[in-house]
């Protein structure tokens, strides 16, 4: 399994912090009306695996359900247990990365350093999320680009929405993180629909 074929279909990661098990499967829906079709459900979130199940069940030949804020080997394997395929962490722990391999997940940990960086492809990483994107620019990503392998995928998560995404793409970033700006507790499915729409739009996917 890997990552590439999602991002290539629509490069944004649509992060659902806060979403309950009542309304991720109707978010859902209207983020997949508009093409995005990678979605994380970060586990500080309420009851995170229950949304993760309902997700993975409604939607799982469609969409790549994931886990975000994961950061201990046994949440690794509680989340494989909920069905999720992506394992995100909000920093560089290859021991997480390992864990998440070994039950076949697609591993993006969360990185800042060089340093960080190749550990963690060492350890088998399939992408890198650049977090928090904030406190770099899109000239960190050039620059990183430069000498980390050929084809290494960043996505910067953090203060990502569609006025700040085609600088970051323009340097090089394969895919973004998207949490407020998209989805915040309680919104519309109709008014994360347009948020989604826009989005993309950012990307360039049309």
């Amino acid at each position: 399994m890997s990552l590439a074929p999602w991002l290539d279909a629509c490069p944004i990661v649509a992060i659902l912090r806060g979403v309950r098990p009542e309304e991720a499967e109707g978010v859902a829906a209207a983020l997949l009306a508009e093409g995005l079709n990678i979605i994380e459900v970060p586990l500080n979130s309420p009851r995170p695996l229950e949304s993760i199940r309902r997700l993975a069940a409604a939607f799982g030949e469609r969409a790549l359900i994931g886990a975000g804020t994961v950061t201990s080997e046994e949440e690794v394997a509680a989340i494989a247990r909920a069905g999720a395929r992506l394992m995100v962490s909000p920093h560089a722990d290859p021991a997480l990365v390992l864990a998440a391999r070994a039950r076949g997940l697609i591993a993006c940990p969360g990185f800042f350093t060089p340093a960080e960086a190749f550990a963690l492809l060492a350890a088998g990483a399939d992408a890198l999320k650049l977090f928090p994107a904030e406190a770099a620019s899109p000239a960190v990503v050039r620059a990183l680009l430069a000498v980390l392998p050929r084809g290494t995928a960043i996505l910067p998560v953090g203060g990502m929405s569609a006025e700040t995404i085609p600088a970051w793409k323009a340097a090089g970033a394969a895919g973004f993180g998207v949490g407020s700006s998209l989805y915040r507790p309680g919104d519309a499915p109709a008014v994360i629909g347009e948020r989604a729409a826009a989005l993309r739009r950012a990307a360039g996917m049309g």
